[in-house]
């Protein structure tokens, strides 16, 4: 009995004594404030928890992943079109220079793949076996980038240290190695920290650790201390910004920006502290740094992003939501550590849950818009009755009607910026508060409080939530573990129908999508909730029976408890003769399911003929994406003095696991000027197939389109008959985009066949990006005709301006020949800027357009080009002059200089021969924007 007594003491005491091999770090740097450098002795004691021997080891040195241009981290940036990085001068980026690494006081080998720079591999002297430990030494120096690359680094005369020294690689059967991707996710294991650090004297020092410091002129050294500590993070400034607060533990932060006293933010603190501890557990240090870093790069997105003039909400709330989130964040990710790059979902969850009930419990009241939701012409809106909790299920299904959602266990660096820094977060946080609603009894915050407590400073993963959760219920919970958190399947139910009898209601529910889940059935009177049921393994059509009560609507996920695709088709009317009356609103606004709305606004535009185009728009396209749409413009001229306009109708489909991303087919009509007091009529039915790019970080796409452009122009009386006054033309189309930052690349192929011809054409464009940070641009242009049988050059390709048939181009003076209007050319055929007597061709015209940048707008460009017409030689042209490119395919000017009509400043009338470019197209300069976002 003793001896079994014995062995079980002595395996606890061996499990003991494995879980507390936690490695050791002693760090001497010393920071030299003139060269921007820390010069590093550094120490690790690593213990191998591992069954197997280690003959290698793997380090993260991601201080190294700013020393060029072809460093992951510099890709990345130049993914989310941020090219800081990749033209930075030497003297701003930041590097390591390594002198020396041993083990056991004997030098290894060590390799970094110029690849991954940021990773070091230790080959070493000795095999390390299990449960055996080994001192490494290194030697090194290391230049602090400058911080507009990530925030952290220097600026000026502050110092924000992240990653700032060389740590080890997490073995847990393979190695976790990750290069630095600008998303502070480094898996690190827990270690005991002692780190003496000198910098000059009269420097303010703020870091979470406890220190002791000495000076010794010109430098003071700090004596730094921590247990069980994975990210020593920093600070160090001349003008201090961070203030402490006196509370446990005590928060140490330059989150500031509001006129808060400071014992208001104290109060403010403490409450936050308060909630955390309740809901997750005891932080296990005395300190807790938060850098307004780490709020700046993942915010509140919303109005409490605008300018202080602009905010509309008070600042106690301001404030105190951006601490509780940088706060909750910084909490988290110093306690449960856990692989963020394949693993997210759970801090992601617990943080944006906690969120929400903080939101919850202290701000009730709320909105979305905060005070402008009280403002006359605002209020009406259902943007406006939005609650600041709202906005997590809204923008959730904002990016599941468009399809850019992704799966929670999708790995995050394969997510686009949009799922990594809001969609996934706040679908992981819905998550935990759809199973709070759905199990009650406090189970997820129990769950959670559990999870934190056998997490606390040792590594771990999701799997031991999803145990302790499904533990503590007896419901099943297959499907939030399964569909829900590993795929992008959407919830979508319907009440398909009802019928009363003389004591109940027979509900029809239908299941539209591949997802099985729990749904909640409620009875509204008067938007008061009489009852609230959960349904569940609902996997296609079902139908129940309720008794009657004091209820005259039935709705699915009233209370929005889980995150739905539609809510449109929730509910029935047990009373009215219309489920859904008709509905009127000013602008584009959320979606009310209660009503089949109708949107207007005011639409103005402009062409030479029309003048100013005036007139209301109807239409039924809310915030998120529809499948059916309609558009209808009636508009008034006020040169013409006639009425004009436009329509289309529309109905897209967007699939989910094809390799299409959406089909559309529809048709639009038109009805405008293209000369004085001649007016045309376009219809053109058509239909498309967008392709989805290789994965949601990709820019650009393609897509096939066809359609049937049908033309009827007014003519003058008295005029004849023309080919070119009425024409009906089959137009098939292929294009490609990938807009690059570095890198810009577009073609299309265009075919075109009508009674009289048909033609067939390609257009190239390349924009690059060089080394010295010049753009090149490049664009070919080949069209031939199949067959052709016109009498004029209508149809012709033009070298200069073409005669845009199709209608596809806003010229504003299409049919101007001269003035300033005529001046106007849009980047299609030719694409020339000079302007030639003769400059069509009815045969095939083949050019090319070029341009440099000299300095920062303004570029040098050529055009060359061959073209021919029927029985005659094909002709040479070119040009070459001064394009000043303010803002790319928007609003450029170009200045000829010399071309084949000679010296062009020295030819009359100057002032002609200038050509601009011009967009007047918002929704085109709101991609622009948008783009390396999602």
């Amino acid at each position: 009995m003793r001896i079994s007594k014995y062995i079980i003491a002595l395996c606890c005491f061996s499990a003991f004594i494995c879980h507390a091999q936690h490695n050791k770090t002693t760090i001497d740097a010393k920071l030299d404030y003139q060269n921007k450098e820390l010069k590093i002795q550094q120490k690790i004691t690593y213990h191998n928890v591992s069954k197997v021997t280690l003959d290698t080891l793997y380090f993260h040195n991601w201080a190294a992943s700013y020393k060029n241009r072809h460093t992951p981290l510099s890709k990345r940036l130049i993914e989310d079109y941020d090219k800081s990085l990749y033209f930075a001068k030497s003297n701003l980026r930041g590097g390591t220079i390594i002198k020396n690494i041993s083990s056991n006081y004997v030098s290894d080998k060590w390799f970094i793949d110029k690849n991954e720079p940021d990773i070091i591999k230790v080959i070493l002297n000795k095999p390390l076996k299990s449960h055996d430990s080994v001192v490494l030494s290194l030697t090194y120096i290391t230049k602090v980038p400058s911080s507009i690359f990530t925030e952290y680094g220097q600026k000026d005369n502050t110092y924000n240290l992240r990653y700032w020294y060389i740590t080890p690689a997490v073995f847990d059967g393979e190695w976790q190695t990750m290069s630095n991707l600008n998303m502070d996710d480094l898996y690190m294991q827990p270690s005991a920290y002692n780190i003496k650090f000198s910098i000059p004297q009269g420097v303010h020092f703020n870091t979470d650790l406890k220190y002791t410091k000495s000076t010794n002129p010109p430098f003071t050294t700090y004596h730094l201390k921590g247990k069980n500590r994975i990210d020593i993070e920093l600070n160090f400034n001349v003008i201090n910004d961070f203030i402490e607060f006196e509370t446990s533990p005590k928060i140490i932060t330059n989150l500031n920006g509001t006129s808060l006293s400071n014992s208001l933010k104290t109060d403010i603190v403490t409450r936050e502290l308060a909630f955390i501890e309740e809901h997750i557990g005891k932080y296990p240090h005395d300190k807790l740094l938060v850098n307004s870093i780490s709020y700046s790069k993942n915010p509140i997105y919303g109005l409490n992003q605008l300018p202080k003039m602009f905010n509309p909400f008070s600042g106690a709330f301001e404030w105190d939501i951006k601490m509780f989130k940088a706060l909750t964040r910084k909490y988290l990710e110093n306690t449960i550590i856990v692989n963020r790059r394949k693993d997210a979902w759970i801090l992601d969850g617990i943080q944006n849950f906690l969120m929400i009930k903080y939101v919850e419990q202290y701000y009730p009241e709320i909105k979305a818009l905060g005070n402008i939701s009280k403002i006359w012409g605002v209020r009406s809106f259902n943007v406006a009755k939005l609650g600041f909790n709202d906005k997590y299920p809204f923008v959730y299904q904002f990016a599941a009607r468009k399809n850019y959602d992704q799966a929670l266990t999708t790995r995050a660096d394969s997510l686009s910026n949009f799922n990594r820094k809001i969609v996934n977060k706040y679908k992981a946080g819905l998550g935990l508060q759809y199973l709070d609603e759905y199990l009650n009894d406090s189970i997820v915050f129990k769950s959670i409080k559990q999870f934190y407590s056998e997490s606390l400073n040792k590594e771990t993963n999701s799997n031991l939530f999803q145990s302790i959760i499904t533990e503590k219920s007896d419901k099943d919970l297959s499907w939030f573990f399964g569909d829900y958190i590993n795929t992008k399947k959407k919830i979508d139910y319907t009440i398909k129908k009802i019928k009363q009898t003389k004591d109940s209601v027979e509900i029809t529910i239908k299941n539209r999508r591949n997802i099985t889940v729990p749904i909640a059935l409620y009875g509204i009177n008067k938007k008061e909730i009489t009852f609230r049921k959960w349904l569940t393994d609902i996997d296609s059509t079902t139908t129940i029976s309720i008794p009657k009560g004091d209820y005259d609507r039935l709705s699915l996920n009233y209370e929005y408890l889980y995150p739905e695709l539609n809510l449109r088709d929730n509910w029935k009317n047990l009373k009215g003769l219309l489920n859904k009356p008709i509905q009127f609103r000013f602008f584009k606004d959320v979606e009310n399911p209660y009503y089949n709305q109708v949107f207007y606004n005011f639409y103005a535009g402009y062409n030479l003929y029309d003048g100013l185009i005036l007139g209301p728009s109807l239409y039924n396209e809310a915030i998120f994406k529809k499948k059916w749409l309609y558009k209808i413009t009636p508009t008034y001229g006020t040169n013409s003095g006639k009425i004009t306009g436009a329509a289309s109708f529309v109905y897209q489909h967007i699939p989910e696991e094809t390799s299409v991303y959406r089909y559309r087919i529809g048709i639009s009509a038109s009805n405008f000027h293209y000369d004085k007091n001649l007016s045309y009529v376009r219809i053109s039915p058509f239909a498309s197939v967008e392709f989805k790019r290789k994965s949601l970080r990709d820019v650009g796409g393609s897509a096939l389109s066809a359609r049937y452009v049908i033309v009827n122009k007014e003519i003058p009386k008295f005029a004849p008959k023309l080919e070119s006054d009425n024409y009906n033309i089959l137009n098939l189309r292929y294009g490609y985009t990938k807009p690059d930052i570095i890198q810009d690349l577009r073609y299309n192929v265009d075919f075109q066949l009508a009674e009289k011809f048909s033609k067939l054409a390609l257009d190239f464009r390349y924009r690059k990006l060089t080394d010295t940070h010049r753009q090149y641009d490049f664009r070919l242009y080949f069209g031939t005709f199949l067959s052709n049988k016109t009498e004029s050059d209508f149809f012709s390709f033009s070298l200069d301006r073409p005669s845009d048939y199709l209608f596809d181009y806003n010229f504003l003076g299409r049919s101007e020949k001269s003035g300033f209007l005529s001046q106007q050319i849009i980047i299609a055929e030719g694409g020339f800027k000079s302007m030639f007597d003769n400059p069509y061709a009815n045969q095939w015209m083949l050019s090319t357009n070029n341009s440099m940048s000299i300095w920062s707008w303004i570029e040098a460009y050529a055009d060359a080009g061959f073209y021919k017409n029927k029985n005659n030689q094909a002709l040479f042209r070119y040009d070459s002059g001064i394009r000043l490119n303010f803002v790319h395919n928007f609003f450029e000017v170009y200045f000829p200089i010399q071309s084949s009509l000679g010296f062009e400043p020295s030819r009359p009338n100057y002032a002609s021969k200038i050509r601009f470019v011009i967009t007047l197209a918002p929704e085109k300069l709101i991609g622009l924007i948008r783009r390396g976002f999602f």
